[in-house]
């Protein structure tokens, strides 16, 4: 597993975005595992989830890309974050774009925030985890009236390799359903993987009892 990837699953633990436990999702799912990207609120913290976005990126779609879009409006500061950072690692300048969930009709109009997309843009979009594909829903319709634009692929920060509405996991279902590609920072095999039984500050983040637990948790809403 690249470096990268290892001290970005240290980093979800440690800024108490990726906790462990028994948590009741939105779907009824009970869960061993919890994922709140909200609780990245500092700057330090979003000037390094910028720089992890910027190197996934990098590693799976390339340079060859105009806008970073993040949909409203957990998307906005991650589009933020992550367009800085590209700027700085790779020198390169790529816009940001956000959606406003209600239209502006006054000073700055419309319903995009940042840059304008125009014809000919090729766009990656930004989220934080993907469950049930339902922000794609609305923002891939807002994106494609905008003009002739490519969409690259999606990047999301973890991949809950679970099932979503059918028996494929959610990344799996937006690239079926839209035809573009979609990715993750990491994976929860990738997580299990460096976190079980190794020392995550100074403690045992997944034990054997846990371990167990995610393992239970997979057979039944795991991707056959």
């Amino acid at each position: 597993m690249e470096q990268y990837k290892q001290e970005f699953i240290e980093f979800m633990v440690e800024s108490d975005v990726l906790k462990f436990g028994e948590f009741t999702l939105k779907s009824g799912r009970k869960s061993p595992f919890f994922m709140n990207a909200g609780a990245y609120v500092t700057g330090s913290q979003l000037r390094r989830l910028g720089e992890y976005y910027a190197k996934a990126i990098h590693e799976h779609y390339g340079d060859d890309f105009d806008v970073l879009f993040g949909p409203a409006y957990k998307g906005i500061p991650l589009s933020v974050a992550t367009t800085m950072a590209y700027s700085e690692l790779y020198g390169k300048d790529i816009r940001y774009c956000s959606n406003r969930k209600e239209v502006k009709d006054h000073g700055d109009t419309g319903i995009l925030l940042g840059s304008k997309i125009q014809d000919g843009d090729k766009v990656v979009i930004i989220e934080d985890v993907t469950t049930s594909g339902k922000s794609i829903e609305e923002t891939f319709p807002i994106i494609r009236a905008q003009g002739k634009v490519e969409i690259v692929g999606l990047m999301v920060s973890l991949n809950r390799m679970e099932r979503g509405k059918g028996d494929k996991s959610a990344l799996e279902e937006i690239k079926e359903t839209y035809g573009f590609d979609a990715n993750a920072i990491v994976s929860m095999a990738d997580v299990v993987e460096h976190l079980h039984n190794r020392p995550c500050q100074g403690k045992i983040v997944i034990d054997d009892t846990l371990k167990t637990a995610i393992d239970q948790y997979y057979q039944e809403y795991g991707v056959k």
